[in-house]
This record gives structure tokens, C-alpha cells and sequence, in this order.
């Protein structure tokens, strides 16, 4: 009997930032509760036949070359990322407080940079905020940064067969607090349960209700929501957690 190649999942993820003499960084708060976040999607991603691959602390060119050697690894039947740092629209921050575009990430894993991907399913759960506006509908932070950069839209370089999962709206802040952020720690929740076995648009819907439904901020950002929300080029159902 053949053996089956593993589906591969690759979280990448900053906590501390520290930007280089003469670098282009900009001074960023650390992330605390993110290896609480890591540390739990690690054990459920592995527990449902992922060969998942963890890095912390990385920079825009220790990113690069991370999906590099991913993307020319055995691949089964998708390809997850989950990316957890500061951010605004169109890009997150490395280690040194630089930006990494997320047009340039997509690209990356393009089928003509990474042939091995080429029409299997690729998803991405992004932790960041996408602006600093506040969704109004423990104390908490904001995984967002000063605005002075414009980003190029990313929408238009998504590769095929690509879904991508925001932690909030375009334009809004995403929460994160010391015991973990509330949209990893939801999708760890539904993963951990029967909706595993959904189909890939209907736990993503439901992923966004119980975010949008059962958290409010507190502290001085008190009373405020987030929004989760998905695009996608998918052209047929998938269920990449039913194991």
C-alpha cells in the first residue's frame, strides 16, 4: 500500500520586534498570548494528520525562504499558513519592524514560483490588523501599526485555488490579548470539535459568527467587535480538516 503524503501546515508568527540600525523598521509593541495561539494550533493541526512546520521571530527574508523550502516539500491534498504579527492592509511586519507585502507571499507561492502547489488548495488565517479603525458594534491590544504606508492591492496577485481568512474587516484593527487572540483561539475551537468535518466556506462562516457574536473588547478599547472575513478563488468544496 502507498503511503500517503501528509497535508502541510506552516505557522509563522512575531512577538517581539526590533528594528535594525539602518533599516526601514518602525518601532512596534510586542504580541503577547501569541505562543499560547501557536502552542494550541500546533497540537490540533498535527492531531488531524498535518505535518505542521512552526517558526517564530522571523524576517521578511527568513519568510521568503521559509515558503521557498515549504513549497518544494511533498504536498497532500492543501496547504495551510496561518500568519500571526502586526500589520495593516496589504501587508503584516517582520521581525525588524518591516513591512512584508503580502502580494510579494502570494507570489511565492504562485504556480510558477512553486510548481508542487499548483492546483492544490492553499488557505491562509492571518492575524493582523488591516487599519486602525475601530469596530464600535482582560485588556486587550491591537495587532496594528502607525499608517504611513500605502500597500499596493493584494487581492488581484492571489494565486488560484486560494482562500484567505482575515481576523477583521478591511481598514480595522484585529485584538489580541495575553491569553491568546480571539480569532486563533476560535478557529482552534472549531477545529478541536465537530465542525472539523464541515465544508471549507461553512467553518469560515461560522468561524466569523462566533467571533463578530461572542466577543466584545474591553478595557479602553471597551465595547468594540471585529469582524472576521474571507476571500477566495475556489472553484469546488473542500473539506480539508475531515480526516
Amino acid at each position: 500500500m502507498s503511503k500517503v503524503t501528509k497535508p502541510r501546515a506552516l505557522i509563522i508568527a512575531n512577538t517581539e520586534f526590533h528594528p535594525r540600525p539602518g533599516g526601514n523598521g518602525i518601532r512596534l509593541a510586542p504580541r503577547k498570548g501569541v505562543k499560547h495561539d501557536t502552542k494550541r494550533l500546533h497540537k490540533v493541526l498535527s492531531n488531524l494528520g498535518f505535518a505542521v512546520s512552526l517558526h517564530m521571530e522571523v524576517s521578511a527574508n527568513d519568510i521568503r525562504e521559509i515558503y521557498h523550502k515549504e513549497s518544494r516539500k511533498p504536498q497532500g491534498d492543501c496547504f495551510i499558513s496561518i500568519l500571526s504579527s502586526h500589520g495593516e492592509e496589504g501587508l503584516i511586519y517582520d521581525f525588524y519592524g518591516e513591512p512584508v507585502l503580502l502580494k510579494d507571499l502570494y507570489n511565492w507561492i504562485s504556480p510558477h514560483n512553486s510548481p508542487a502547489l499548483a492546483g492544490i488548495p492553499k488557505l491562509f488565517f492571518i492575524q493582523a490588523c488591516r487599519g486602525s479603525k475601530l469596530d464600535e458594534g482582560t485588556t486587550l491590544e491591537m495587532d496594528s501599526a502607525p499608517v504611513h504606508i500605502s500597500a499596493f492591492s493584494h487581492i488581484n496577485f492571489l494565486p488560484s485555488d486560494t482562500v484567505v481568512m482575515f481576523a477583521s474587516s478591511e481598514g480595522y484593527a484585529a485584538f489580541n490579548n495575553p491569553s491568546g487572540s480571539i480569532f486563533l483561539k476560535t478557529l482552534y475551537d472549531l477545529l478541536s470539535g465537530n465542525e472539523k468535518d464541515l465544508e471549507l466556506t461553512q467553518l469560515l462562516t461560522r468561524l466569523a459568527y462566533y467571533v463578530a457574536y461572542n466577543f466584545e473588547s474591553n478595557g479602553k478599547n471597551g465595547g468594540c467587535k471585529e469582524m472576521p472575513c474571507y476571500i477566495t478563488n475556489l472553484t469546488r468544496e473542500l473539506h480539508p480538516f475531515q480526516r
